[in-house]
């Protein structure tokens, strides 16, 4: 690997564990240590998730609709906003405040995705881009680490601001590395070409599954380790269940690549989403340790997979319009995940459990795993070809 895609490369794993595994989903480790205080309820827990949900929808909204002359500075205001939102969850208090919060920091995880994602993907190979999406995995293992150790040494609040220090560190690396060697990089809009009805077929059946598998697998997203903690009374269980996640996450993306090159990329979604699907319900159907293990492995070996086939699926599909298409899926992925915490909430609160919460999650994600072969069909392969030529 030549130097300069190591360090494009490693500066776009930083900006994933800023912007997605700390940004996004640092709530996640956090939330019963917020819940215990009384703070909010299954309910307002809800809300908090969907309202970063809805700027992450916005944010990949807008980016398929405006012109980005400069893309670095784009991404330097994402990491910017990121750091300074998780350091503001441990300086405000009140719902109303971490509402705003979350829905900024959703914003600008939308804003670096979607641009480190465009800025990088063109110099990656398939096993490189796996290495780059896993920077979301190593985002979530540290947090499993961190959230613990910054426990013993203050209340939730200083948990959040150590947390928002180490994405001080690591957006300084990544702005280094991807914006501040790459300032000059501009992108103008470019018009799709015109593609067959097959084409614009299989996106829009990408666009439907990607959709449900935002809608269920974010359940499991925001509530897993709050769900832990009421099955096991092992100290730190819910930090190790989210360790587990990371640490499936970080080699998954590399894994399912290589099985894409032998399967193809509509038949490895599938698997993977099928999985995914067990991962969710085991928890709740078997009710112990192991399972909560298992299913955080099942969880985390899948979810980043699965948002990187569905990436590299629709630039296959569209390879000279990557920003547009990208931010399309991500907005109905967005969409789901909002419509997820908030339906979630309300039946946690409601049934005082979090069975039909899940199960409902695990259902959605078979949904969209099954509706990729039926809907593409047998012949994508072929059709691409033609499109192509």
């Amino acid at each position: 690997m030549r130097k300069n895609t190591l360090i494009v490369l490693l500066g776009g794993i930083a900006a994933m564990m800023v912007a997605m595994g700390i940004g996004r989903f640092a709530f996640t480790p956090i939330l019963p240590i917020m819940m215990e205080h009384h703070l909010f309820s299954a309910a307002g827990a809800g809300y908090l998730a969907s309202s970063n949900y809805l700027g992450y929808l916005i944010g990949a909204f807008i980016l398929t609709l405006v012109q980005v002359n400069n893309r670095s500075i784009l991404l330097f205001a994402g990491l910017i906003i990121n750091i300074a939102t998780t350091w503001g969850m441990g300086e405000f208090h009140g719902l109303e405040a971490w509402l705003l919060l979350r829905f900024l920091s959703g914003l600008a995880s939308a804003a670096v995705f979607v641009i480190a994602s465009s800025m990088i993907m063109d110099r990656l190979s398939a096993k490189q881009a796996g290495l780059f999406y896993g920077g979301v995995g190593g985002g979530i293992l540290l947090t499993g680490v961190s959230v613990p150790l910054l426990a013993q040494n203050g209340g939730w609040s200083d948990i959040w601001k150590g947390l928002g220090l180490i994405s001080l560190i690591l957006g300084l690396a990544a702005w280094y590395s991807l914006g501040g060697r790459h300032s000059g990089a501009k992108t103008a809009i470019t018009s799709p070409h015109q593609t067959s009805p097959a084409v614009r077929r299989i996106l829009i059946c990408l666009t439907i599954a990607y959709g449900l598998e935002g809608l269920g697998y974010i359940v499991t997203g925001t509530y897993l380790v709050a769900y832990a903690k009421t099955v096991s009374s092992i100290p730190n269980m819910a930090s190790l269940s989210w360790m587990l996640v990371g640490i499936a996450a970080a080699p998954s993306c590399i894994i399912w690549s290589m099985l894409a090159s032998r399967w193809g990329k509509k038949w490895t979604l599938t698997v993977a989403m099928l999985l995914q699907s067990i991962g969710i319900g085991i928890p709740v159907l078997f009710h112990s340790e192991a399972s909560i293990f298992a299913g955080a492995i099942l969880f985390g070996a899948t979810f980043m997979g699965i948002t990187m086939l569905f990436v590299a699926y629709a630039k296959d599909l569209y390879p000279t319009n990557n920003r547009r298409i990208i931010g399309l899926l991500t907005t109905f992925f967005g969409l789901g995940q909002i419509i997820g915490p908030l339906i979630a909430g309300h039946l946690i609160s409601g049934n005082g459990g979090y069975l039909t919460a899940l199960i409902g999650a695990a259902f959605i994600v078979f949904l969209g795993a099954v509706s990729l072969p039926l809907g593409i069909g047998r012949t994508d392969r072929q059709r691409l070809e033609l499109a192509r030529s």
